[in-house]
């Protein structure tokens, strides 16, 4: 079966959840959490050793999430993400090899950005979908609305600093497609198992970005 590419992809999620996990035995049960608060589609990042366990874990055991890994610094997290037959790689900026390596491999992948001449590299190589990190400190939605302009064709998933309060505003931009949020699943409510506000707080997420236009 096709994959669907990055654009399709961020355009069904609307709200990715960004998921940085210290014990991979935890994974499973969180992210069945944000599944039944409305958020399906989950990137876990690479910025701890148990994220590419906690990857396979809910690949396996989660058949309705769709995951991902985030945090890709090189080619080889992205033949990882091939490896363990994950739906998409993010990473926080990107390299010439790095987006050689994307396209090469063939997964959809979504590149980092956080300047115009980034974004024209990214544009170069073919990816029209990036990642705008970290957003609220690029300048957030006057950051996107600046870039409208010279790029029309650029799509973006903004992350870094969305929250329940300005993911509104983020998702009626015209070049957003999806919005990352780590908010949903604060640490302390992971270690703690605290399935349910979790589930509670993914529901008010889901509620503040609205029916799909």
């Amino acid at each position: 079966m096709t994959k669907p590419n990055a654009a399709e992809l961020l355009r069904a999620a609307r709200l990715v959840a960004v998921l940085t996990i210290e014990d991979a035995d935890r994974a499973v049960p969180l992210v069945r959490a944000l599944v039944a608060g409305g958020v399906r589609t989950v990137e876990i990042t690479l910025r701890t050793k148990a994220g590419a366990a906690a990857a396979a874990a809910v690949r396996q055991a989660v058949p309705e999430a769709v995951v991902g890994i985030g945090t890709v610094l090189a080619p080889d997290d992205l033949a990882l993400a091939r490896r363990l037959d994950l739906d998409f790689a993010f990473s926080p900026g990107a390299t010439p090899a790095l987006l050689d390596a994307a396209r090469d491999l063939g997964i959809p992948f979504v590149p980092g950005i956080a300047t115009a001449s980034e974004l024209m590299a990214a544009l170069a190589r073919g990816f029209d979908v990036v990642k705008l990190f970290p957003a609220e400190q690029l300048g957030g939605v006057g950051m996107l609305r600046a870039l409208a302009g010279p790029f029309p064709s650029a799509r973006f998933n903004p992350t870094g600093g969305v929250t329940e309060d300005n993911i509104g505003a983020y998702l009626a931009q015209p070049n957003v497609v999806a919005v990352g949020g780590s908010w949903l699943a604060p640490p302390a409510d992971v270690r703690a198992g605290n399935w349910d506000a979790i589930t509670a707080r993914t529901q008010r997420g889901m509620a503040a970005i609205g029916p799909a236009c």
